[in-house]
This record gives structure tokens, C-alpha cells and sequence, in this order.
């Protein structure tokens, strides 16, 4: 019986949360093969609907296993990966910590933000049936999260949880969807001058520019 393949394949667009995924690919530092899929053609074929039925980016495959969702994706490349220090151990007081706040982007940091986007807030009188409260309480709890004594969520310790967080803030201020406070400013500024985060967007970025030139 063959043994599953050690190869990271990572399906994504550079125009999309994909993103996301490639910085993660970059912190961790193993090779991996980049899989560039269209919007409403290959990203809705059946061959990619096989690896993620729902036909959205990103998406790896690693060891015999699709791994979906931008937070799922950085939890695992962190936990496949320790030696990248990505991630504190099981045995670690500090997952928790970790763990909270890569979940509270994933949930209600995403469902708020989009949910005020598109002006579905819930009102005011049925608030509590949402999942994140109200928008307002969501910025609030997100501005302690990066606003603790160290430079990282987990103090000195940068980890996947910087990844997936911070790239909702940088998304956030870039396109007006959180307000700019001088916490999230500054969080940001630090996060986008790491080494794997200018090596992601410049490799991104390059593949925008060549479908544009092709286009």
C-alpha cells in the first residue's frame, strides 16, 4: 500500500483568502506546490468540487488529507509543522490563549464584519441571538487581543494565530470594514513587515499582474 504523499498542495487564487493560506505556507518554510484556480470555472469544476465541495479557495492537500477554511488551514500547518514554532504545544497554558482568538476571528470577527457589509446587523433588541453580540463589542474584544504587553497575541511569541488575525485586521483597514483605531494600525504595520508576509504578497501580487498582462 503506497504511503500518502508528504507534498503540500495548495489550491488558491491570489485574489482571495487564499492569501491568507500562502503567508501561512511562507512562515512555515516547506516546500509546496501552488495549484492557481479561476472564479466560476476551475474553482467550480467537478475535479476541485472533489477536494472541497463548496468550490472555494483555500485549500490544501497534505499526507491524505484536504484541509479547508483559511483558520483550519493555519492551525494545521502549524501543528503538522512544530519546528516552525507556530503554534504552543498541547501541554502549553498558552494554546488556549491561541486557540480563543484564532476561533474568534473565524467566527464572530467574520460574521459581524460581513454581517455589517452587507447591513445585516441584527438589531439592537435581538442582538443576543446572534453568535457575536454586536459589531461594536466584536472591536472591542478584537482591540485586547492585540493590545496586550508584547507585540503578538501571545506576547513575544508571533504564531498562526498573528497569521489568521492579522490578516482580517490588515483586510479590515484596507477596505473600511473595521474601524482604524491606532491598536489595530499599529499591530498591523508589524505583522506586514515579517520576512514570510513580504514574501506572500510579492508572490501574489506577481501572479495578478501576469493573468493581467495575459488577459
Amino acid at each position: 500500500m503506497s504511503q500518502p504523499s508528504d507534498e503540500i498542495v495548495f489550491y488558491t487564487n491570489p485574489q482571495s483568502r487564499g492569501r491568507i493560506a500562502r503567508w501561512m505556507l511562507e512562515e512555515v518554510g516547506r516546500p509546496y506546490r501552488t495549484v492557481v484556480l479561476d472564479y466560476g470555472t476551475t474553482m467550480k469544476a467537478p475535479e476541485y468540487r472533489a477536494i472541497n465541495p463548496m468550490g472555494k479557495v483555500p485549500a490544501i492537500t497534505h499526507r491524505g488529507v484536504t484541509v479547508t477554511e483559511g483558520a483550519a488551514v493555519c492551525a494545521y500547518l502549524a501543528d503538522a509543522f512544530p519546528e516552525a514554532g507556530l503554534a504552543p504545544a498541547l501541554d502549553d497554558p498558552a494554546r488556549g490563549t491561541y486557540l480563543r482568538w484564532m476561533f474568534f476571528a473565524a467566527g464572530p470577527l467574520e460574521a459581524s464584519v460581513t454581517a455589517k457589509a452587507l447591513n445585516l446587523l441584527a438589531p439592537a433588541d435581538r442582538a443576543a441571538m446572534a453568535g457575536y453580540g454586536t459589531f461594536e463589542n466584536v472591536v472591542d474584544a478584537l482591540e485586547t487581543a492585540v493590545s496586550g504587553p508584547g507585540p503578538w497575541i501571545l506576547g513575544d511569541r508571533f504564531s498562526a494565530a498573528d497569521v489568521y488575525v492579522g490578516s482580517q485586521i490588515g483586510w479590515g483597514l484596507m477596505f473600511k470594514t473595521l474601524p482604524e483605531r491606532d491598536a489595530f494600525k499599529a499591530y498591523a504595520e508589524r505583522l506586514f513587515q515579517r520576512p514570510a508576509a513580504i514574501r506572500a504578497r510579492e508572490i501574489d501580487d506577481a501572479l495578478i499582474a501576469a493573468a493581467q498582462s495575459n488577459g
